[in-house]
């Protein structure tokens, strides 16, 4: 973008998407909230100042690409498009809805923006992989972004694409592993314990860097060192909560995919307004 954005106005950017997402729940009931609350700051940062799009032009063949491969995420990269401006807002109402155009998880052939259909599991580095060498090929100085789950790096397919990519030197590829220590049905540490997953990718030939993953003007400035890194792929770990700023979500062990009552998404739609406003005020 060639618009400077404040860490501060990137936090209100954070906090709108929050609530934006929230708002979306709130017609189904249901929904994996967990993992979408945990990206947000990362989404905000991507979208409201490192990534070159075109909102009126999805299928610009200079963009920069974000594969979302933790496809279950996808609530809070709609409200993301969204604000953006790649579809009306008025679609929202469309999550999960039958003959929707917002899917549970993310497909590209559906929603403006999305550009990977996503949510089996360890299949994203593949395709951010495949299209930063082959944007290389090409001669095109965009950049490719990845979004994993924490758990999602039980996948043997992930560690295959990191050392292809750390091979290839695919330095126009920034990943992100959303570390909030949770998955579908327990704690990582439990389920299969990934153990210091900076160190791995690493050993891997990564250029890592460790965040707060719910501070903003750390992730940009973690973007930016990953911009400025040649030779290496790029890992950046996000040390997030599940459910983060959700006040039925947040602490809540199964929050992956959950049910809520009408009264706990109405006050977590509050609460958000209430941290979008108390953001507005330090702008």
């Amino acid at each position: 973008m060639d618009t400077y954005v404040s860490d501060n106005e990137l936090r209100t950017v954070a906090e709108g998407i929050r609530l934006v997402t929230l708002q979306e729940f709130a017609g189904t009931g249901s929904g994996h909230v967990g993992g979408s609350m945990s990206i947000v700051e990362t989404l905000a940062v991507l979208y409201g100042s490192e990534m070159r799009v075109r909102p009126e032009e999805p299928d610009w063949p200079d963009r920069d690409r974000l594969i979302l491969s933790k496809g279950h995420a996808g609530p809070a990269l709609y409200a993301t498009l969204a604000l953006k401006g790649f579809f009306p807002k008025e679609m929202l109402s469309e999550l999960n809805q039958n003959g929707g155009r917002l899917p549970s998880h993310c497909d590209r052939n559906k929603t403006p923006g999305i550009d990977m259909s996503t949510g089996s599991l360890g299949q994203g580095i593949s395709v951010a992989i495949g299209a930063a060498l082959g944007n290389r090929m090409n001669g095109s100085d965009s950049t490719t972004y990845l979004i994993l789950g924490d758990g999602e790096c039980n996948e043997g397919q992930v560690w295959e694409g990191a050392m292809f990519a750390s091979f290839h030197k695919l330095d126009n590829l920034i990943a992100f592993v959303d570390n909030n220590r949770q998955q579908l049905d327990g704690y990582t540490a439990d389920v299969l314990d990934m153990e210091d997953l900076g160190e791995k990718f690493r050993a891997f030939g990564w250029f890592v860097q460790d965040v707060d993953g719910h501070d903003c003007g750390a992730i940009r400035r973690a973007v930016q060192a990953a911009k400025e890194n040649v030779g290496e792929p790029a890992m950046i770990i996000l040390h997030t909560e599940k459910g983060y700023g959700c006040t039925f979500a947040e602490g809540v062990v199964p929050n992956h995919h959950m049910s809520y009552t009408p009264e706990q998404i109405q006050e977590a739609i509050a609460n958000a307004k209430n941290r979008l406003i108390a953001a507005q005020a330090e702008v």
